[in-house]
């Protein structure tokens, strides 16, 4: 069951972000021949006017075959419009991710509430008791980032560990400001000495729900980001990195834990995953590297700067490359996903 959950959440996450290009293909009117959600060959499909849909049966990605290889000059050829279209048509599949984990924050914050950042005990002999902070207090930010949930904390104290932190705090209305130096505590993990409230999750309104919403997309944005400059700065290694295999047994692992508590934790837990996918697949699409969305969208923005679009026969050998380099990278990925999940056993 854990394995058919991650395949459908995956799935649904991919349909969504090829649908963002779809609609905006078609709204602009360019030509879309194939919508496919998987690779390899088709499964199940179904023809809709000039557009065939299509099931594959690999769920690690999927695509929208535009009009990109229409005749020059040919209606709906996607190349024939104008730039700043192209971009739009390119920046809608990751967008459409970003709403995609704005819908789910809201949903988990409605059902469950919101983690805020306020302090429930202040463990003695620790730099935040030395530094005056107290219980009810609340973080404000840290190193000049806006905090918002107690996870924000967290992660900082994993991404950054032992490092100096600026906290702002406010107490009574007023806000104060100190720095603290984390230290390694018995369990050997760099601490402030600050625990959360017992009562973790504070119930939700409509428009906390729709705030807190923004701001779960904001923490999965975040993290991501600081996953991304923790592997640039050989900080972590391609080792710690998951692919699909890897999400796979996480969504496994999560539902196994979760179904003891009956169906309401199981889909809290399952939406908790697909926002984190979600906004992480968003994220990732806009990075500058051949065949992903975000290297189509450099290729654009180089042709707006000089006017002149770069030879197709070029660009396809430069995305042909990306394409290859990134298959080799799943390829050692998922490899480490395997072995971990054997060791694990």
């Amino acid at each position: 069951m854990g394995i058919i959950l991650a395949i459908l959440i995956f799935g649904f996450i991919v349909m969504f972000h090829e649908f963002g290009h779809f609609i905006v293909a078609k709204k602009s009117g360019i030509q879309v021949f194939d919508f496919s959600i998987g690779f390899g060959p088709s499964v199940l499909h179904w023809q809709r006017g000039e557009t065939t849909y299509n099931i594959r049966p690999i769920p690690l990605g999927g695509f929208c075959a535009m009009g990109e290889d229409s005749a020059e000059g040919e209606k709906g050829n996607f190349n024939e419009k104008p730039v700043w279209v192209r971009m739009l048509v390119i920046l809608a599949g990751p967008f459409f991710n970003f709403i995609l984990a704005f819908l789910i924050g809201i949903i988990l914050v409605g059902a469950t509430g919101y983690d805020e950042p306020v302090i429930g005990d202040v463990m003695d002999n620790y730099p935040a008791a030395e530094a005056g902070i107290r219980p009810g207090d609340e973080i404000v930010s840290i190193n000049g980032k806006r905090i918002h949930l107690w996870r924000e904390i967290t992660l900082n104290n994993a991404m950054y560990p032992g490092e100096k932190d600026d906290i702002v705090y406010e107490r009574d209305g007023k806000r104060h400001e100190v720095t603290i130096t984390p230290v390694k505590g018995e369990d050997g993990r760099y601490m402030m000495g600050i625990q959360a409230r017992k009562e973790y999750y504070t119930k939700a309104n409509v428009l906390t729900a729709i705030q807190y919403g923004y701001y779960e997309v904001k923490y999965s944005v975040r993290s991501t980001i600081d996953g991304l400059k923790m592997l640039l700065y050989r900080k972590i290694g391609i080792k710690e990195l998951s692919g699909p295999v890897g999400i796979g047994n996480l969504v496994n692992d999560s539902y196994q834990e979760s179904r003891s508590y009956g169906v309401k934790a199981v889909l809290m837990t399952m939406l908790s995953i697909a926002l984190l996918i979600s906004a992480n697949l968003g994220v990732m699409n806009l990075l500058p590297i051949p065949a992903l969305d975000g290297g189509r969208l450099l290729f654009l923005i180089i042709e707006a700067v000089r006017r002149k679009r770069i030879p197709p026969e070029k660009e396809g050998i430069v995305h042909l490359v990306g394409m290859a380099l990134l298959l080799i990278l799943m390829a050692i990925v998922m490899y480490n996903d395997i072995t971990k999940i054997i060791a694990g056993r």
